[in-house]
């Protein structure tokens, strides 16, 4: 099912540095790609062939990557090159990191050992009836260029974001399934400012 044309849903980011000593810059603002795993875990509620609570149906955890697809459409289940470990988002960062599985192309991961970031429910808002707000934000000592230099120079520069969908098979160990995808315009991310991720979604 093609969620953006058959039922409405949309979504739109915003990613903005903030400074202490000047303004804020927006440095992306475009529409996000809604991915099937939304129609696969919207599938697993309403059908009862997922989990039994609704708290695993929640869209409370994301990664941030180094790679990024330009062509990512619907399909596309996981990102490029996320961020893999507490170390690369940093020993000091301002939200909790969680391991986990995640399902991947239908299937769960044999490891628990993608790192996701959780977001705390005061970062989500009730715009309207039909719209939520997920705030992101990575702070100075967040996710910073130091975290990763063993990468490759090329790969080190944020340039993509992915949410996901807590656990909707409701299994022992969450699995986690992306629902919404975009690559953004590159930013080396440093101590010198907050990256703030105003992520909307339309249901």
């Amino acid at each position: 099912m093609n969620f953006i044309e058959d039922l409405g849903v949309r979504g739109h980011l915003q990613v903005v540095k903030v400074y202490h000593d000047k303004p804020e810059e927006v440095v992306f603002d475009d529409h996000n790609v809604i991915t099937s795993g939304l129609s696969v875990g919207f599938a697993h509620l309403f059908t009862g062939s997922g989990s039994n609570s609704i708290i695993d149906y929640q869209l409370d955890r994301f990664q941030v990557g180094v790679s990024g697809d330009d062509s990512a459409g619907s399909a596309i289940y996981q990102l490029s090159g996320p961020l893999s470990s507490v170390a690369e988002y940093g020993d000091a960062a301002n939200f909790a990191i969680v391991s986990a599985y995640q399902i991947k192309n239908g299937t769960v991961s044999t490891n628990k050992d993608n790192a996701f970031g959780f977001i705390p429910f005061k970062n989500v808002t009730r715009i309207n009836e039909t719209s939520v707000r997920y705030t992101i934000i990575l702070d100075e000592d967040t996710a910073n260029y130091g975290n990763y230099a063993y990468r490759q120079a090329t790969d080190m520069p944020l340039t993509e974001i992915g949410l996901f969908m807590k656990n909707p098979r409701g299994l022992a160990s969450d699995a986690s399934l992306l629902v919404a995808y975009r690559k953004f315009t590159q930013i080396l991310k440093s101590s010198e400012f907050s990256l703030v991720f105003r992520w909307t979604i339309n249901f």
